[in-house]
């Protein structure tokens, strides 16, 4: 018998001067990073990349059977037509029945079509990794989490967040930052899983995104000026290099191990997210197959 391959849609949740600075700072948008791990992990995914933000764009969800929201420099309480589309193409997903993956922006999107509260959180940003992250609730016993140890780190760059989870949501996911790190929501028909850190977010690009929010990080009091910004870039940048012995000691300044340095472990989520796809894929598939004989 054959498995039907996966079709997944990648929303990219930039406009258009978002991706072009996106672009110009790693080389690729946010959607091609997205698409380029999901090939990674699952090599016989079809990947479809839409703009939701850009008027225009014409996103038929028929035959799809998953969608990603990508992170965003767009801020919810900002509103404006950019925005809205995209809180139209989450409740649109959802209510038709798809699965849905969403790191940072993505899963403000979610819980706030849902009715959580997404804003600016009181305890602080997180610039670079978000640290100590721990499931709560019934969150180890969760597909999302599978893998996961006790305790891990993860690339992390983010403002807003969400502060109050959608009624009937499961959390889990926190750590001292921030009360929601991992969720699940149910809406419609549909089925969110989501991060506020970034599993997709290779380490060079995670140091070209701390370039990219120098200014916020300075303003944060997180370092002392843009130098401190591009000192600690050079060292995350670093721990994607070939040079054993030099990124063992870089990792060990920056306190990482194997949860951040390991690929397959620092994406364990969307691995996670696409065998739960592959499976429902071939349960579908199996059935339809029973149905024909």
């Amino acid at each position: 018998m054959t498995h039907a391959m996966l079709r997944l849609l990648i929303a990219d949740g930039n406009d258009r001067d978002g991706r072009a600075k996106r672009e110009a700072a790693v080389g690729q948008t946010t959607s091609q990073a997205f698409a380029a791990v999901v090939s990674d992990l699952a090599p016989e995914a079809v990947c479809t990349l839409v703009n939701p933000a850009d008027a225009g764009a014409g996103i038929d969800l028929a035959g799809f059977d998953g969608m990603v929201l990508t992170g965003s420099t767009l801020r919810l309480a900002e509103d404006g037509p950019a925005v809205r589309r995209q809180l139209d193409l989450m409740r649109a997903a959802l209510e038709a029945g798809l699965p849905v993956f969403g790191s940072c922006w993505g899963m403000q999107v979610a819980a706030a079509i849902a009715g959580g509260e997404v804003g600016e959180n009181p305890r602080g940003p997180e610039y670079g990794f978000a640290r100590r992250l721990a499931a709560v609730g019934d969150g180890a016993a969760h597909p999302l989490l599978a893998g996961r140890g006790l305790a891990w780190d993860a690339p992390a760059i983010h403002l807003d967040a969400v502060i109050g989870a959608p009624s009937g949501a499961r959390v889990l996911a926190a750590n001292a930052v921030l009360d929601v790190q991992a969720i699940e929501i149910r809406y419609g028909r549909g089925l969110f899983w989501g991060t506020q850190y970034h599993p997709e977010t290779d380490l060079d690009e995670l140091a070209a995104m701390l370039r990219l929010s120098a200014e916020a990080v300075v303003s944060a009091g997180f370092a002392a000026d843009h130098a401190a910004v591009e000192a600690s870039a050079r060292e995350v940048e670093g721990l994607a290099g070939d040079d054993r012995p030099a990124r063992r000691q870089r990792a060990w300044r920056l306190g990482v191990g194997a949860d951040v340095l390991e690929a397959g472990q620092r994406r364990r989520e969307i691995g996670n997210f696409l065998a739960s796809l592959s499976t429902a894929r071939g349960v579908e598939w199996r059935e339809r197959d029973r149905v024909a004989r």
